[in-house]
């Protein structure tokens, strides 16, 4: 008896006007165009169905050797960031040392992000220009590094006064 009841409830419900124009009210708000922020990039097919997957040639730079490389660096930041804060004594060779770790590790980092999310086969052109924006700001950065190490005093002086602010 109580579902026989429920569902002539629910058509009364259903029909009366004040809900059909909440619902038109709501479908309103939603009818701008959906519009994409960027346009879609150049669709291409290499090949047939049938044709094998391209194998890249080998090579130890961007293989193992490099993943080995970028964990070695990260993992020598921890004593090259510590050390010179335990030890007590703020050495310029290590300062240089640990900012041509840091320089190295945020390099290493940005290229790997450039690789993995601009496509070489879709964006030739916007990946060799994310590569040379890399490569430029690398090199402005390490100098901008030299010149703050040698006129003035330093990155872990820096973040030794800072900490005590």
């Amino acid at each position: 008896m109580a579902s026989i009841a429920r569902s002539s409830l629910l058509r009364q419900v259903a029909t009366k006007p004040a809900l059909q124009n909440s619902i038109i009210a709501r479908a309103a708000f939603h009818t701008t165009a959906k519009r994409d922020l960027l346009p879609p990039l150049p669709q291409r097919v290499v090949g047939t169905v049938n044709d094998a997957a391209p194998v890249p040639p080998p090579s130890p730079s961007h293989g193992s050797y490099h993943w080995t490389f970028d964990r070695l660096v990260a993992a020598s930041l921890i004593p090259l960031t510590v050390a010179p804060f335990a030890a007590g004594s703020l050495n310029p060779t290590m300062d240089a040392v640990l900012c041509a770790t840091l320089l190295i590790h945020s390099h290493t980092g940005f290229q790997n992000i450039i690789v993995d999310y601009v496509p070489q086969y879709r964006t030739p052109r916007a990946r060799k220009a994310a590569i040379w924006g890399l490569n430029a700001a690398t090199v402005v950065v390490g100098l901008a590094l030299y010149e703050y190490e040698t006129s003035d005093v330093g990155i872990t002086e820096t973040i030794k006064r800072l900490w005590k602010a």
